[in-house]
Protein backbone atom coordinates (compact mmCIF):
# COMPACT_ATOMS: atom_id res chain seq x y z
CA UNK A 1 0.00 0.00 0.00
CA UNK A 2 2.65 2.52 0.73
CA UNK A 3 4.41 1.34 -2.41
CA UNK A 4 1.29 2.39 -4.20
CA UNK A 5 0.92 5.50 -2.52
CA UNK A 6 4.31 6.63 -3.30
CA UNK A 7 4.02 6.06 -6.60
CA UNK A 8 0.47 7.46 -7.05
CA UNK A 9 2.21 10.38 -4.96
CA UNK A 10 4.93 11.15 -7.62
CA UNK A 11 2.41 11.00 -10.57
CA UNK A 12 0.90 13.67 -9.41
CA UNK A 13 3.74 15.96 -8.54
CA UNK A 14 5.00 15.31 -12.33
CA UNK A 15 1.77 16.14 -13.63
CA UNK A 16 1.53 19.21 -11.15
CA UNK A 17 4.89 20.45 -12.34
CA UNK A 18 5.04 19.59 -15.75
CA UNK A 19 5.39 23.06 -17.17
CA UNK A 20 9.01 24.32 -17.77
CA UNK A 21 10.80 27.14 -19.55
CA UNK A 22 10.44 26.96 -22.87
CA UNK A 23 12.38 30.34 -23.86
CA UNK A 24 13.53 33.10 -21.74
CA UNK A 25 13.85 36.33 -24.59
CA UNK A 26 15.17 39.88 -23.38
CA UNK A 27 13.63 42.96 -25.49
CA UNK A 28 15.27 45.62 -23.49
CA UNK A 29 18.39 46.23 -22.63
CA UNK A 30 19.57 49.99 -20.95
CA UNK A 31 21.08 50.63 -17.58
CA UNK A 32 17.69 51.64 -16.09
CA UNK A 33 16.14 49.28 -12.90
CA UNK A 34 12.65 48.63 -12.99
CA UNK A 35 10.03 48.08 -10.54
CA UNK A 36 6.88 48.79 -12.42
CA UNK A 37 5.16 47.70 -15.58
CA UNK A 38 1.86 47.79 -16.98
CA UNK A 39 0.61 46.11 -20.16
CA UNK A 40 -1.49 48.26 -22.95
CA UNK A 41 -1.33 48.57 -26.96
CA UNK A 42 0.35 45.07 -26.76
CA UNK A 43 3.33 46.48 -25.63
CA UNK A 44 5.23 46.89 -21.82
CA UNK A 45 5.16 50.01 -20.28
CA UNK A 46 8.15 50.72 -17.70
CA UNK A 47 8.78 53.32 -15.29
CA UNK A 48 12.16 53.51 -13.34
CA UNK A 49 15.49 55.23 -12.43
CA UNK A 50 16.97 58.41 -13.95
CA UNK A 51 13.58 59.54 -14.76
CA UNK A 52 12.97 56.84 -17.30
CA UNK A 53 9.53 55.81 -18.71
CA UNK A 54 8.92 54.09 -21.92
CA UNK A 55 7.72 51.10 -23.76
CA UNK A 56 8.54 48.09 -25.64
CA UNK A 57 6.21 46.66 -28.33
CA UNK A 58 5.71 42.76 -27.73
CA UNK A 59 4.92 41.95 -30.95
CA UNK A 60 8.24 44.15 -32.59
CA UNK A 61 10.78 44.59 -30.14
CA UNK A 62 12.36 47.30 -32.18
CA UNK A 63 9.29 48.97 -32.10
CA UNK A 64 10.08 51.05 -28.57
CA UNK A 65 10.53 54.31 -27.26
CA UNK A 66 11.92 56.12 -23.94
CA UNK A 67 11.11 59.32 -22.29
CA UNK A 68 12.48 60.96 -19.28
CA UNK A 69 10.15 62.53 -16.70
CA UNK A 70 12.37 65.01 -15.04
CA UNK A 71 15.85 66.57 -15.44
CA UNK A 72 16.14 65.63 -11.88
CA UNK A 73 17.58 61.66 -11.67
CA UNK A 74 14.21 60.74 -9.62
CA UNK A 75 13.30 57.37 -8.85
CA UNK A 76 9.88 55.72 -10.24
CA UNK A 77 8.56 52.21 -8.38
CA UNK A 78 4.97 53.07 -9.41
CA UNK A 79 2.98 52.76 -12.49
CA UNK A 80 -0.60 53.02 -13.01
CA UNK A 81 -3.54 53.47 -16.47
CA UNK A 82 -6.59 54.57 -16.97
CA UNK A 83 -8.28 54.90 -20.36
CA UNK A 84 -6.43 57.63 -21.56
CA UNK A 85 -3.01 58.40 -19.68
CA UNK A 86 -0.33 56.49 -17.45
CA UNK A 87 0.57 57.88 -13.89
CA UNK A 88 3.76 57.67 -12.17
CA UNK A 89 4.83 58.80 -8.38
CA UNK A 90 8.27 58.81 -7.83
CA UNK A 91 9.34 57.29 -4.15
CA UNK A 92 11.35 60.50 -2.37
CA UNK A 93 10.22 63.61 -0.83
CA UNK A 94 8.89 65.48 -2.91
CA UNK A 95 6.69 63.07 -4.41
CA UNK A 96 5.31 64.69 -7.75
CA UNK A 97 2.46 62.89 -9.33
CA UNK A 98 2.84 62.63 -13.42
CA UNK A 99 0.06 61.98 -15.57
CA UNK A 100 1.17 61.20 -19.26
CA UNK A 101 -0.86 60.71 -21.95
CA UNK A 102 -0.87 57.58 -24.39
CA UNK A 103 -1.35 59.17 -27.61
CA UNK A 104 1.76 61.75 -27.43
CA UNK A 105 3.11 61.08 -24.23
CA UNK A 106 3.56 64.54 -22.88
CA UNK A 107 3.59 64.48 -19.23
CA UNK A 108 2.62 66.90 -16.82
CA UNK A 109 2.89 66.81 -12.47
CA UNK A 110 -0.78 67.13 -11.44
CA UNK A 111 -0.06 66.22 -7.71
CA UNK A 112 2.56 66.76 -5.14
CA UNK A 113 3.43 65.56 -1.44
CA UNK A 114 6.05 67.41 -0.02
CA UNK A 115 6.12 65.93 3.22
CA UNK A 116 9.66 65.27 4.40
CA UNK A 117 8.26 61.12 5.01
CA UNK A 118 6.36 61.38 1.83
CA UNK A 119 7.27 57.40 0.24
CA UNK A 120 5.24 55.50 -2.34
CA UNK A 121 5.22 52.13 -2.39
CA UNK A 122 2.45 51.26 -4.84
CA UNK A 123 -0.16 52.74 -7.04
CA UNK A 124 -3.36 50.70 -8.11
CA UNK A 125 -6.27 51.86 -10.20
CA UNK A 126 -9.23 49.96 -8.82
CA UNK A 127 -11.10 51.19 -12.61
CA UNK A 128 -10.34 53.72 -14.74
CA UNK A 129 -11.98 56.42 -11.88
CA UNK A 130 -10.54 55.10 -9.19
CA UNK A 131 -7.06 54.70 -7.81
CA UNK A 132 -5.07 54.57 -4.55
CA UNK A 133 -1.69 55.27 -3.57
CA UNK A 134 -0.02 54.08 -0.16
CA UNK A 135 2.54 56.13 1.38
CA UNK A 136 5.06 55.48 4.41
CA UNK A 137 3.40 57.43 7.22
CA UNK A 138 3.75 60.49 8.72
CA UNK A 139 5.61 60.91 12.60
CA UNK A 140 1.84 60.19 13.31
CA UNK A 141 1.75 56.68 11.74
CA UNK A 142 -1.47 57.31 10.86
CA UNK A 143 -2.32 55.27 7.36
CA UNK A 144 -1.48 57.35 4.16
CA UNK A 145 -3.32 56.94 1.11
CA UNK A 146 -3.76 59.56 -1.74
CA UNK A 147 -6.92 58.92 -3.71
CA UNK A 148 -7.04 59.86 -7.35
CA UNK A 149 -11.16 60.04 -8.30
CA UNK A 150 -12.67 61.05 -11.29
CA UNK A 151 -9.52 62.39 -12.84
CA UNK A 152 -8.53 64.06 -9.47
CA UNK A 153 -5.90 63.36 -6.95
CA UNK A 154 -5.96 64.18 -3.36
CA UNK A 155 -5.36 62.84 0.55
CA UNK A 156 -7.65 60.24 1.93
CA UNK A 157 -8.21 60.85 5.47
CA UNK A 158 -7.64 58.07 8.21
CA UNK A 159 -7.76 57.91 11.57
CA UNK A 160 -6.46 53.85 11.12
CA UNK A 161 -2.81 53.74 12.99
CA UNK A 162 0.02 51.79 11.99
CA UNK A 163 1.98 49.84 14.39
CA UNK A 164 6.05 51.65 14.82
CA UNK A 165 8.00 50.38 12.13
CA UNK A 166 5.22 49.25 10.05
CA UNK A 167 5.40 50.10 6.05
CA UNK A 168 5.66 48.74 2.78
CA UNK A 169 8.39 47.57 0.40
CA UNK A 170 8.42 49.43 -2.63
CA UNK A 171 9.75 46.38 -4.65
CA UNK A 172 6.68 45.80 -7.67
CA UNK A 173 4.51 48.01 -7.34
CA UNK A 174 2.38 44.98 -6.16
CA UNK A 175 1.66 45.23 -2.46
CA UNK A 176 -2.07 46.05 -3.51
CA UNK A 177 -4.60 44.10 -5.03
CA UNK A 178 -8.42 44.78 -5.78
CA UNK A 179 -11.27 42.63 -6.70
CA UNK A 180 -15.36 43.88 -7.40
CA UNK A 181 -15.69 44.41 -3.42
CA UNK A 182 -12.25 45.20 -1.95
CA UNK A 183 -9.09 46.21 -1.87
CA UNK A 184 -5.88 44.92 0.16
CA UNK A 185 -2.56 46.76 0.82
CA UNK A 186 -0.07 44.33 2.43
CA UNK A 187 2.30 45.90 5.16
CA UNK A 188 5.93 44.54 6.39
CA UNK A 189 8.61 45.31 8.47
CA UNK A 190 8.07 45.56 12.43
CA UNK A 191 4.51 43.98 11.80
CA UNK A 192 2.98 42.34 8.45
CA UNK A 193 -0.48 42.94 7.90
CA UNK A 194 -3.28 42.99 5.36
CA UNK A 195 -5.43 46.10 5.42
CA UNK A 196 -8.77 45.37 3.59
CA UNK A 197 -10.83 48.57 2.20
CA UNK A 198 -14.36 48.01 1.37
CA UNK A 199 -14.53 49.78 -1.92
CA UNK A 200 -18.50 51.04 -1.17
CA UNK A 201 -17.76 52.82 1.91
CA UNK A 202 -13.66 53.21 2.39
CA UNK A 203 -14.20 50.85 5.76
CA UNK A 204 -10.86 49.37 6.57
CA UNK A 205 -10.33 46.47 8.35
CA UNK A 206 -6.81 45.06 9.83
CA UNK A 207 -5.93 41.49 9.70
CA UNK A 208 -2.77 39.77 11.32
CA UNK A 209 -0.68 37.12 9.28
CA UNK A 210 1.50 34.43 10.31
CA UNK A 211 3.94 35.98 7.90
CA UNK A 212 7.57 36.24 8.62
CA UNK A 213 7.98 39.76 10.35
CA UNK A 214 9.70 41.49 12.64
CA UNK A 215 12.48 43.19 11.15
CA UNK A 216 12.36 46.38 8.81
CA UNK A 217 13.80 43.91 5.96
CA UNK A 218 10.91 41.23 6.53
CA UNK A 219 7.09 40.84 5.65
CA UNK A 220 4.78 40.79 2.26
CA UNK A 221 5.91 42.07 -0.62
CA UNK A 222 3.48 41.22 -2.94
CA UNK A 223 0.02 39.89 -3.29
CA UNK A 224 -3.01 39.28 -5.79
CA UNK A 225 -6.07 38.36 -5.41
CA UNK A 226 -8.17 35.96 -8.38
CA UNK A 227 -11.77 36.90 -6.20
CA UNK A 228 -13.21 38.05 -3.20
CA UNK A 229 -11.76 35.40 -1.10
CA UNK A 230 -8.60 33.89 -2.62
CA UNK A 231 -5.60 35.82 -2.58
CA UNK A 232 -1.91 34.84 -2.23
CA UNK A 233 1.34 36.46 -0.94
CA UNK A 234 4.64 36.31 -1.22
CA UNK A 235 7.71 38.08 0.23
CA UNK A 236 10.56 37.26 3.29
CA UNK A 237 13.64 38.64 3.66
CA UNK A 238 15.78 41.01 1.61
CA UNK A 239 18.64 40.74 3.40
CA UNK A 240 18.25 36.72 3.38
CA UNK A 241 17.48 36.05 0.55
CA UNK A 242 18.19 32.23 0.75
CA UNK A 243 15.57 32.36 3.53
CA UNK A 244 12.66 30.35 3.23
CA UNK A 245 10.04 29.86 6.42
CA UNK A 246 6.76 31.75 6.56
CA UNK A 247 7.71 33.62 3.33
CA UNK A 248 3.83 32.39 1.13
CA UNK A 249 0.82 32.46 2.35
CA UNK A 250 -2.84 32.02 0.81
CA UNK A 251 -6.06 33.47 1.98
CA UNK A 252 -9.45 31.71 1.07
CA UNK A 253 -11.47 33.87 2.99
CA UNK A 254 -10.50 37.63 1.85
CA UNK A 255 -7.63 38.11 3.63
CA UNK A 256 -9.33 37.44 7.04
CA UNK A 257 -6.92 34.76 7.74
CA UNK A 258 -3.81 33.05 6.16
CA UNK A 259 -2.57 29.70 5.81
CA UNK A 260 1.41 29.47 5.33
CA UNK A 261 2.30 27.22 2.51
CA UNK A 262 4.95 26.18 1.42
CA UNK A 263 7.84 26.78 4.48
CA UNK A 264 11.30 26.05 3.78
CA UNK A 265 10.32 24.35 0.31
CA UNK A 266 10.96 27.30 -1.72
CA UNK A 267 13.42 29.37 -3.24
CA UNK A 268 13.43 32.22 -1.13
CA UNK A 269 12.62 35.54 -0.91
CA UNK A 270 10.28 36.58 -3.82
CA UNK A 271 9.32 40.49 -5.18
CA UNK A 272 6.15 39.99 -7.02
CA UNK A 273 3.36 37.33 -7.63
CA UNK A 274 0.69 37.28 -9.89
CA UNK A 275 -2.15 35.17 -10.25
CA UNK A 276 -3.00 33.38 -14.36
CA UNK A 277 -5.87 35.25 -15.43
CA UNK A 278 -8.55 32.46 -15.69
CA UNK A 279 -6.88 29.83 -13.44
CA UNK A 280 -9.49 31.45 -10.61
CA UNK A 281 -5.72 31.00 -8.35
CA UNK A 282 -4.89 27.45 -9.36
CA UNK A 283 -1.92 28.85 -11.47
CA UNK A 284 0.76 31.61 -10.57
CA UNK A 285 3.81 32.66 -10.65
CA UNK A 286 6.46 34.62 -8.77
CA UNK A 287 9.97 36.26 -8.70
CA UNK A 288 12.71 37.25 -6.83
CA UNK A 289 16.39 38.62 -7.25
CA UNK A 290 17.38 35.13 -7.47
CA UNK A 291 14.53 32.99 -9.16
CA UNK A 292 11.44 32.48 -10.54
CA UNK A 293 8.96 29.90 -9.39
CA UNK A 294 5.30 28.42 -10.41
CA UNK A 295 2.38 26.75 -8.39
CA UNK A 296 -0.08 24.59 -10.03
CA UNK A 297 -2.29 23.80 -6.61
CA UNK A 298 -3.37 27.48 -5.49
CA UNK A 299 -0.17 28.32 -3.91
CA UNK A 300 0.66 24.98 -1.67
CA UNK A 301 3.67 24.15 -3.43
CA UNK A 302 6.03 25.50 -5.46
CA UNK A 303 8.84 24.75 -8.20
CA UNK A 304 10.96 26.72 -9.05
CA UNK A 305 11.52 27.23 -13.23
CA UNK A 306 14.55 29.48 -13.24
CA UNK A 307 17.92 30.88 -11.98
CA UNK A 308 17.36 33.96 -14.17
CA UNK A 309 18.93 36.82 -11.91
CA UNK A 310 17.61 40.69 -11.23
CA UNK A 311 14.05 40.62 -12.13
CA UNK A 312 12.26 42.12 -10.13
CA UNK A 313 8.37 42.39 -11.24
CA UNK A 314 6.22 40.12 -13.36
CA UNK A 315 3.26 39.80 -15.31
CA UNK A 316 1.13 37.30 -17.66
CA UNK A 317 0.74 38.38 -21.67
CA UNK A 318 -1.60 35.78 -22.53
CA UNK A 319 -1.88 31.64 -21.00
CA UNK A 320 1.89 30.95 -21.34
CA UNK A 321 4.05 33.61 -21.87
CA UNK A 322 5.32 36.04 -18.60
CA UNK A 323 7.00 39.56 -19.09
CA UNK A 324 9.72 40.14 -16.62
CA UNK A 325 11.74 43.32 -15.51
CA UNK A 326 13.96 44.49 -13.32
CA UNK A 327 17.86 45.44 -13.33
CA UNK A 328 19.11 46.49 -17.13
CA UNK A 329 16.21 44.71 -19.02
CA UNK A 330 12.86 43.41 -19.50
CA UNK A 331 12.21 39.69 -21.18
CA UNK A 332 9.65 37.68 -21.94
CA UNK A 333 9.43 34.15 -20.50
CA UNK A 334 7.71 31.19 -22.06
CA UNK A 335 6.65 28.34 -20.48
CA UNK A 336 6.23 24.98 -22.14
CA UNK A 337 3.53 22.44 -20.72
Amino acid sequence: MKKIFSILLMSVGFIAFSQQVESIETILNDKISIRAIELYDHKVWYSGTDSKFGFVDLKDHKNQKQIKLSDDKLQFRTLGQDKTSFYAINIESPCRFYKIDKKDLKSQIVFKDTAKTAFYDALHFVNDKLAYTFSDSDKDLLLKLAVYRDGKWSMLKSSLKLNEGEAAFAASNTNISSTGKYMWIATGGKASRILRMNLKNENIEVFNTPFVQGESSQGMYSIDFADDRFGVAVGGDYTKQEANINNIATTNDGGQSWQIQASGQNAGYMTCVKIKPGSKGKEMIAVGDQNISYSSDFGKTWKKISDEKGFFVCEWIDDNKIVFAGNYRISVLKLKF
